[in-house]
């Protein structure tokens, strides 16, 4: 396990909804997502006897974020071990979800390790680690872009960079504040972000989706950040829907927008970019009819930086 300051591992410093094992494991040659929807009332993990069963749960957002890159190499790591066409696996559980292409990218440089001649088993325990250390590298950027007093806007569940960066401030004697839109249909500002921040005993707020630029303009966010789904060379990035929104309202009150990153998409371009798009969930009593939109993209022009491995781009 990585370590992180004070000799913790950045297990120990992430709030209980990112530690190993409460977002995938493996039992019984299933595997066990937990079920990110019914989080923070309910702990239910769902169970996948198969790489098709893990795909569907990933694609109908089981887990959410940087959860389904966890779920997929355990998925694939079992699929390995029943003797499955890894090839096929790893094309199932990557078209899942198609918009984040770390997922895809990562899995593909495991099947090429493969080929290559590496175990399964240490292959997928690699890339654990591999995650870990970059969660620590990029969380001590993105810590030192955090000033003393700084209210800060995010959007979602930033998970791990976002939340070892504020985590660091705190702990470095940084006084930190973090606004949480609700973020519709699923909440996962709701149910994920405000209490991973509450059990790390940042100082936070929940506020509805609509009300990032009334703070801002009350001069209390110093601070855009976010997590990306997917960032480009080129400094656009993609993340929940709202986020254009918020950064076109930090843009207009002179406040910085940073986007944290795994792996820039080098191949991606604008034009190519694959966005999820949920069926609307029909008409519901009173006749209205719904659109779900994933994601957002949010174009360079209104991005301050990409925290990344090597730095801000």
């Amino acid at each position: 396990m990585t370590t992180s300051i004070s000799g913790r591992s950045v297990d120990d410093l992430l709030p209980p909804f990112l530690r190993h094992g409460a977002i995938a494991y493996m039992k019984g040659g299933s595997l066990f997502i937990r079920d990110r929807r019914r989080l923070p009332l309910e702990i239910v993990d769902i169970e996948c006897r198969s790489t098709e069963e893990a795909a569907a749960a990933i694609k109908a957002m089981v887990t959410q974020g940087g959860g389904p890159l966890e779920a997929a190499l355990l998925s694939l790591l079992l699929a390995s071990r029943r003797g499955e066409d890894l090839e096929r696996a790893a094309s199932l559980l990557s078209a899942a979800r198609p918009t984040n292409s770390t997922m895809r990218r990562t899995l593909a440089v495991i099947l090429r390790d493969i080929k290559g001649g590496k175990d399964p088993e240490e292959a997928v325990s690699e890339a654990f680690a591999y995650y870990d250390a970059l969660y620590d590298a990029i969380s001590d950027i993105g810590e030192s872009l955090i000033e003393d007093g700084d209210g800060i806007l995010t959007r979602c569940f930033p998970e791990h960079t976002f939340m070892l960066s504020v985590r660091k401030a705190k702990e470095k004697g940084k006084d930190v504040k973090v606004f949480i839109p609700e973020t519709r249909p699923y909440l996962q500002g709701a149910k994920l972000t405000e209490p991973s921040l509450r059990a790390m005993g940042i100082e936070c707020y929940l506020i509805t989706d609509g009300m990032g630029a009334h703070y801002m303009a009350e001069g209390r966010v110093q601070k855009f950040m976010t997590a990306s789904d997917l960032a480009l060379s080129d400094r656009t990035v993609v993340n929940k829907t709202g986020t254009l929104s918020d950064a076109i309202a930090a843009r207009w009150h002179g406040i910085p927008y940073y986007a944290f990153s795994l792996s820039i998409d080098k191949e991606a371009s604008r034009e190519g970019i694959v966005l999820e798009e949920r069926d609307g969930w029909g008409e519901k009593g009173y006749g209205a009819k719904m659109l779900y939109p994933l994601f957002d993209v949010i174009p360079s022009e209104l991005v301050t930086g990409i925290i990344t491995k090597e730095g801000i781009i």
